[in-house]
């Protein structure tokens, strides 16, 4: 297949290209390059003759539409998005920009191709999503499918109307689309403003370990090299206008997630002291959702994908890659905002 990839030089996108180039697939990674976005990230791929870069703002409704006319993708992986939910309560303005408009512009772009083309059946637009959309769960209970839409946060808000802007694209003028959303991805190359890079890079500069209230939150954490297997398996198998849930199978509290990557730096890169004692607890985040929990029956019945990764093992592989590639990450600690305390609203 050719695909086009948008954000593929993020966390999620970038694991997508690399996976999706491996398969044999042609891609064509479209970014606009913005703070979270490294090419980096796609640099074992990069000389590859079926990976193609396009550097695109997905707001740019006239640069989309030749991007299309020249590549003729067989389907879209639609994952460009700002995507971080502190940034999101200090700005809102740009994730209304780039999720909502964004993704309409995506639609529209997709749309007017598609029809140019013929309809032909082999076009697929795949929307991929969070299960922030659901809002908050109580201690019991799991998100699936048919969870009603509650967000909480600006991005989480912004995700859902993308999400109901693609349903309606898809029931009203009928374009060819399947929908995912995921839980909390982790992993190598992950952008080191969310909480498990955050942990291992202050955990190794020394400096205090952030845990927002009590460390209470739960969520469902998502390998990111499992996650982008099971998009790249909607892609080809998930049924024309269906959404599939995609969970890690690994809730854990925010605090057992810190305690766990310190015991394991403990193990792997001793300090003088553990690295649990840089634990500090700081003031929570405005609307912070206490759980999310991802019901993953639907995705696992119907295309037989499950996760391979558990969590220990996640982890453990995710501390070596940091470790590792001390020139990836130290390269980003001069963009914005990164080692600072977003979204406290006053």
């Amino acid at each position: 297949m050719k695909l086009i990839v948008t954000g593929g030089a993020g966390f999620i996108g970038s694991a997508v290209v690399r996976q999706a180039v491996r398969d044999g697939h042609q891609v064509v990674n479209l970014d606009a390059l913005t703070y979270a976005a490294c090419l980096d990230n796609v640099a074992s791929v990069a000389s590859d003759p079926n990976y193609a870069f396009e550097h695109v703002d997905i707001r740019d409704r006239a640069a989309l539409d030749r991007v299309f006319a020249t590549h003729k993708p067989d389907a879209v992986m639609h994952l460009a998005a700002e995507s971080h939910v502190d940034r999101s309560i200090d700005g809102p303005g740009d994730f209304i920009e780039t999720n909502i408009t964004g993704t309409y512009n995506m639609l529209e772009a997709a749309r007017a191709y598609w029809i140019a083309e013929g309809k032909p059946d082999r076009f697929r637009f795949h929307h991929i999503s969070t299960d922030e959309v659901f809002g908050t769960l109580g201690d019991e209970g799991q998100f699936t499918e048919d969870t009603p839409y509650a967000p909480n946060s600006p991005y989480s808000a912004s995700k859902a109307a993308s999400d109901h802007l693609v349903r309606a694209w898809a029931e009203t003028y009928g374009l060819p689309i399947v929908m995912t959303n995921c839980s909390n991805n982790y992993g190598p190359f992950h952008f080191p403003e969310k909480l498990i890079p955050v942990v291992i890079l202050n955990a190794l500069g020394g400096k205090p370990i952030p845990v927002y209230g009590k460390g209470e939150n739960v969520r469902d954490w998502l390998y990111v090299e499992d996650h982008a297997d099971a998009l790249l398996t909607v892609l080809q198998k998930g049924e024309l206008g269906r959404s599939y849930n995609i969970g890690g199978e690994n809730e854990a509290k925010n605090i057992d997630i810190v305690k766990m990557i310190c015991a394991i730096l403990d193990e792997k890169r001793p300090a003088a002291a553990p690295y649990a004692e840089q634990i500090t607890y700081v003031t929570d985040r405005p609307g912070h959702d206490l759980r999310y929990a991802i019901d993953p029956t639907r995705i696992a019945t119907e295309l037989g994908w499950r996760p391979s990764v558990t969590l220990e093992q996640g982890l453990e592989k995710t501390v070596e890659w940091y470790l590792e590639n001390e020139d990836w990450w130290r390269a980003l600690q001069s963009r914005a905002g990164v080692g600072e305390r977003l979204g406290k609203t006053g």
